[in-house]
């Protein structure tokens, strides 16, 4: 624990840096009592300077900087190209490499200019969506529209503009009453697409259906106005400060005060709605994650990937979020526990779908450590599975990550099971002590993982500290498989890459994990600040330091690459750090000192490489992915409705086949240790919880592979495992 305390030291010296750029700050602060005009530019000031004196590694704010936050601020407030024309944006390019001298400066004009032409362009659109949407479209015109907004230049004029508000508008329209016809040619119990007249059903005219559609649409808009009405100068001044905080590296964020709150309200361990996490995805919303028990979550419906195109409140007409602020979407989805709301979602294939969900406060015991037990050809085995690594370090008495796998652990070898799978797919991380803990339950004490912060200089050569697990007892030293996706982030990649550096087990899953290797902490500007007559100035999240594997390398872009490459959806996609052009670099420091096990897991496998390549699901999941991989840049839709129905059928019946993915069954049944069916008996809303993902399980055809691999790591010589790591079984490695 000695080097877990010495880290937790260094934190304190961050926070002693922050009470030292208090002091320096103060000067920057105008008379109490004086009219306060400055608070924007104070913020500018306050952000850029404690960003590069506390920054792990600040970026120069020049010409490039400029550019950087120049694009990603217009990207972030004109998404879809729809307010903006060209004469616009060759006024607005004079200033693409003056924001840097601006910042400096604190002069907010490149801001100002922007924000108020933004403004006009949004009150002169709302004029001509509402004629576009007064007359029936003609959908038997031969003309496309292409929805890559990135790679489409700005309307030359007014009248392009309105060109482009028009197919648009007619795409969503015609999207929308191609699915009402869907509908109808398969009525359903309340189906709203058709009436009932004397026990007849009665299907609605095209004309009928196209009319609601527009009408829909129109409300949808209305709503999206009447939002951004709502919005004062200080939110979109914040998205202009992002736009710089950003630019220093991705998880260098400002929050608000609003979503400071929001920030604070996560931390504490629930979460109020559906059970899931957004993030912006182009025009849209995407499915970054979902919250295990939650409603999203047990409905199994919405999946990560999912983007979020409308939202509707109950049984109200769906309301089109295209281009909404991420926090706005959230507000819409957000609700009262027991009310319903519907989202209608683009899946990862493509296809469109309506998913009503029936909203809940989601408590943190929902994503606590968990466990299941399973027997596979005569064999016992248990899963662990972690959502993330938590804690609560105002309480060290109350339960974290560490505490909870080890008693899983425990439980799972006085029950008798020959191998373990952690499951940390979608795991996002958490507490870098609990990972290092858990870590120290596989191996004999040694490094788990390095951390380099800044140095005094500002460079980032800055102190490593290696912190170690000192336990010297190993809880499991059995068969361990380490289950990881696209999405294992941060924590996660810190315990595969040492179970792989220390060879002690196999990491299987994609080919490499989110490849966040780095640390932030939170600082709230206030505290700068003195007598602030300014009201709440929120907070900035700002990244202090970086991990690094036992054996030098950073997880930072890169992730960890998985012994065992198990296809998924995502396979040809390339995710997390690595596609974001402002995410710090790959690099490496000196390998602790450490032991490795002496397994020899290449036959293991092989073997598996061999069951795969032979297994028909799987063949399947990779032909899904290959597809996938195709469709992604086919962003052109015809406007035609011949043409737009031919579409969407030969793609449904591409997609049909892959349908078969959800239904498959492993024939494992997964369940409970008997402590647990105890608990059962008198939790009922328990053991639903715990039986859907039992279910899951029975659906999982990776875990079923990784408990394969189990088998194989098994080796009956003296009635041992050839994962033994015990002392005199280990390799110098340096």
């Amino acid at each position: 624990m000695n080097a877990i305390l010495r880290y937790m030291k260094r934190n304190y010296k961050i926070l002693t840096f922050v009470a030292v750029l208090a002091v320096a700050l103060l000067s920057f602060m105008p008379k109490q009592g004086a009219p306060d005009p400055g608070k924007d530019k104070l913020l500018i000031e306050l952000i850029t300077f404690v960003v590069e004196k506390g920054h792990y590694s600040p970026s120069d704010i020049n010409d490039d900087f400029s550019k950087g936050i120049y694009k990603s601020y217009l990207e972030s407030i004109d998404p879809s190209k729809r307010f903006f024309i060209k004469s616009d944006i060759e006024e607005f390019a004079k200033y693409e490499t003056q924001i840097d001298d601006m910042i400096l400066n604190k002069d907010l004009s490149f801001f100002d200019l922007t924000h108020d032409r933004l403004v006009e362009r949004m009150n002169e659109a709302k004029g001509f969506y509402k004629e576009i949407l007064a007359k029936p479209f003609d959908f038997n015109v031969d003309e496309q529209f292409n929805v890559d907004y990135e790679k489409q230049p700005y309307p030359a004029d007014d009248d392009a503009l309105r060109t482009r508000w028009e197919k648009q508008l007619k795409l969503s329209v015609l999207s929308s009453v191609t699915d009402k016809q869907k509908l109808q040619d398969t009525p359903a119990k309340d189906n709203k697409t058709t009436e009932k007249k004397e026990d007849v059903i009665v299907k609605k005219t095209f004309t009928e259906l196209e009319k609601e559609s527009r009408e829909s649409t129109l409300k949808s808009l209305n709503d999206y106005f009447k939002f951004i009405e709502e919005l004062d100068r200080e939110d979109w001044f914040s998205m202009y400060l992002n736009a710089i905080a950003e630019r220093f590296d991705p998880h260098t964020f400002y929050f608000a005060p609003d979503d400071k709150e929001k920030f604070d309200i996560s931390m504490r361990g629930s979460l109020e709605g559906i059970g899931a996490r957004l993030q912006k995805k182009s025009d849209y919303i995407e499915i970054s994650e979902l919250i295990p028990g939650g409603p999203a979550w047990r409905g199994k419906e919405l999946e990560q990937g999912d983007l979020i195109m409308k939202v509707a409140q109950g049984s109200d007409d769906p309301i089109d979020i295209g281009g909404m602020r991420l926090d706005d979407v959230v507000k819409k989805i957000k609700g009262p526990k027991g009310t319903e709301v519907r989202l209608t979602v683009k899946k990862v294939d493509g296809t469109i779908d309506v998913i009503a969900i029936v909203r809940e406060v989601v408590e943190i015991a929902e994503t606590y450590a968990k466990s299941s037990v399973v027997r596979k050809d005569g064999k016992l085995y248990g899963v662990i599975n972690l959502p993330k690594f938590y804690i609560n370090f105002e309480n060290k008495d109350s339960r974290d990550a560490a505490k909870d796998v080890a008693l899983e652990v425990k439980r799972l070898k006085e029950y008798g099971v020959d191998g373990i799978v952690m499951d940390l797919r979608n795991n996002g991380g958490g507490s870098l002590r609990t990972v290092v803990d858990i870590t120290g339950l596989f191996i004999d004490e040694g490094p788990v993982v390095q951390v380099r912060s800044r140095a005094n200089d500002g460079s980032n050569n800055g102190r490593v500290e290696v912190l170690e697990d000192t336990d010297s007892r190993v809880q499991w030293d059995g068969p361990l498989v380490v289950l990881v996706n696209d999405f294992s982030a941060s924590a996660s990649e810190i315990f595969a890459a040492a179970i792989q550096d220390y060879n002690r087990g196999l990491i299987m899953g994609s080919r490499h994990t989110y490849g966040k290797g780095t640390v932030q902490n939170v600082i709230d500007l206030n505290q700068f600040v003195r007598s602030n007559s300014m009201g709440d100035l929120g907070a900035l999240k700002t990244t202090t330091q970086k991990f690094y594997r036992i054996n030098g390398g950073s997880t930072q872009r890169e992730g960890v690459n998985s012994d065992i490459l198990m296809p998924n959806r995502y396979f040809y996609i390339d995710m997390g750090e690595r596609d974001i052009d402002n995410a710090m670099p790959w690099d490496k420091i000196a390998p602790a000192d450490y032991d490795t096990a002496k397994n020899n897991f290449a036959p293991v496998i092989a073997r598996s490489k061999q069951r795969m390549s032979n297994n028909p699901q799987f063949k399947l999941v990779e032909e899904n992915a290959k597809w996938i991989d195709e469709q992604k840049d086919d962003t052109t839709y015809d406007l035609d409705i011949k043409k737009f129905k031919a579409e969407r059928a030969k793609n449904e019946a591409i997609t049909k086949k892959f349908k078969a993915l959800k239904d498959y069954k492993n024939n494992l049944k997964f369940e409970a240790l008997p402590y647990e069916k105890e608990i059962f008996e008198k939790e009922p809303s328990l053991a639903e919880k715990k039986q859907r993902w039992y279910e899951s399980l029975s659906n999982d055809i990776y875990v079923e592979e990784a408990l394969n691999v189990l088998e194989d790591m098994q080796v009956k010589s003296s009635g041992k495992s050839a994962a033994v790591t015990r002392k005199g079984k280990m390799i110098k490695t340096k």
